[in-house]
């Protein structure tokens, strides 16, 4: 029969002095208190692991645990091993958790993501959203353990980004942030998402946020452009002329090859690799997009050609010809004739949408198209384009002399 030990008091743990050895003094249950040399008080536990062997646990130093707090580690290491789980182990687990816990911080957790994430975003994408993370999020909860960011912080970090007037990328930070937050729910990292329900919290962003100018302002625009030709160079001024005729994405324009023109037959055929849908990862739009060239249009190409033919590009960079001219370019354009913040690059798609339906009577689907919008059965949509092609060329042929009927001497 083991040997029954009479429970420690407090005023017994508080009076143990120190020996020229160590040693221990019995409360029961395993539990002791060990007084080491140098007078120090520690807590231990002497227990049986579950494949016989002896084990010790720590649990700190009185008079920081006191007699009681140890009685309830004790109660609570063996209530462990009655249920079949050694106490040291699972205190080894749960110092492991904490640790995880420290080290795994929302940024270390972003980066991860993001390389798991990068081989389904186009490299722009890529960048721009590990961009918009390093300065506006990690700055202020980068290095919090995710499990720990709390929904102000992420808040806090977003309403800067909406301080700046950026709606559209706060809207989408907190899309990416959130993404974020559910991957490490996943790898059991956190619990809680606390960008999720931010979006009800967002300021709503405009409708038609790119700046474009209406049908009626239409005529002093024009004006404005052929009296500010001369502070544009040719190239510069015929993007211009050329965005307004034709209205395809700014990257569409500037981008394009030579090899895509053809001067003989008048066409212009972009190939689905380079439309914004063709790029997309995951079940790209392999359609090629036919522009539809008006007279005018042609005839701006094919001054282009003689100064900018013998290159790879239609408007090649100035400094390196073999990258395309910045839209910068185009956006410093406008804004020497006064537009800048009326008017944009995207805002010419916007503008011959809004005239060519209003102004001319041609019907949505048509536009649409040109526009190279998908429609909303998306099994259409090869077989749409095809199928407006006459009328688009017919459209962009009267939307072309509707612009140079409208021009103010």
């Amino acid at each position: 029969m083991p040997r029954r030990v009479a429970p420690l008091t407090d005023l017994k743990v508080r009076s143990a002095k120190k020996r020229e050895k160590a040693y221990k003094l019995a409360d029961g249950g395993g539990l002791y208190l060990e007084v080491t040399p140098a007078g120090a008080k520690l807590w231990r536990l002497k227990y049986r692991q579950l494949n016989g062997k002896e084990n010790k646990l720590h649990f700190g130093a009185y008079p920081d645990v006191s007699l009681a707090a140890a009685r309830e580690r004790r109660d609570a290491a063996r209530t462990l091993l009655g249920a079949g789980i050694d106490p040291g182990q699972a205190r080894d687990a749960e110092a492991e958790k904490a640790r995880a816990i420290s080290e795994n911080t929302f940024e270390k957790i972003a980066r991860e993501w993001h390389g798991k994430m990068i081989k389904s975003w186009q490299p722009q994408t890529a960048e721009n959203i590990l961009h918009r993370f390093e300065l506006d999020l990690f700055p202020v909860f980068g290095g919090v353990p995710i499990a720990e960011v709390k929904v102000a912080d992420v808040l806090k970090a977003i309403r800067v980004v909406e301080g700046r007037g950026a709606l559209e990328v706060a809207k989408r930070l907190t899309s990416d942030c959130s993404r974020v937050f559910n991957y490490a729910i996943r790898c059991e990292l956190t619990e809680r998402n606390p960008a999720a329900l931010l979006g009800e919290v967002l300021e709503p962003r405009e409708k038609g946020h790119f700046a474009a100018i209406e049908a009626d302002e239409l005529p002093k625009f024009l004006k404005a452009l052929y009296t500010n030709e001369a502070c544009m160079g040719m190239p510069v001024r015929i993007a211009m002329r050329l965005m307004l005729l034709v209205f395809v994405r700014t990257s569409e324009l500037i981008e394009t090859p030579w090899s895509e023109i053809d001067l003989e037959k008048g066409e212009w055929i972009i190939p689905w690799t380079r439309m914004k849908r063709g790029k997309r990862k995951i079940k790209p739009d392999k359609t090629d997009h036919h522009v539809c060239l008006s007279v005018q249009a042609l005839a701006l190409l094919r001054e282009l050609h003689r100064l900018t033919g013998g290159g790879m590009l239609l408007f090649p960079n100035m400094r390196h010809p073999q990258r395309p001219m910045s839209n910068m370019a185009l956006l410093k354009a406008l804004e020497r004739m006064g537009y800048k913040g009326d008017m944009t690059g995207h805002g010419f798609r916007a503008l011959a949408m809004s005239t060519l339906k209003e102004r001319l009577g041609i019907r949505h689907e048509v536009v649409d198209r040109q526009l190279a919008h998908a429609p909303k059965d998306k099994l259409e949509s090869a077989y749409d384009r095809a199928r407006y092609l006459d009328e688009r060329k017919a459209m962009m042929q009267k939307w072309a002399d509707y612009i140079d009927s409208i021009q103010i001497d």
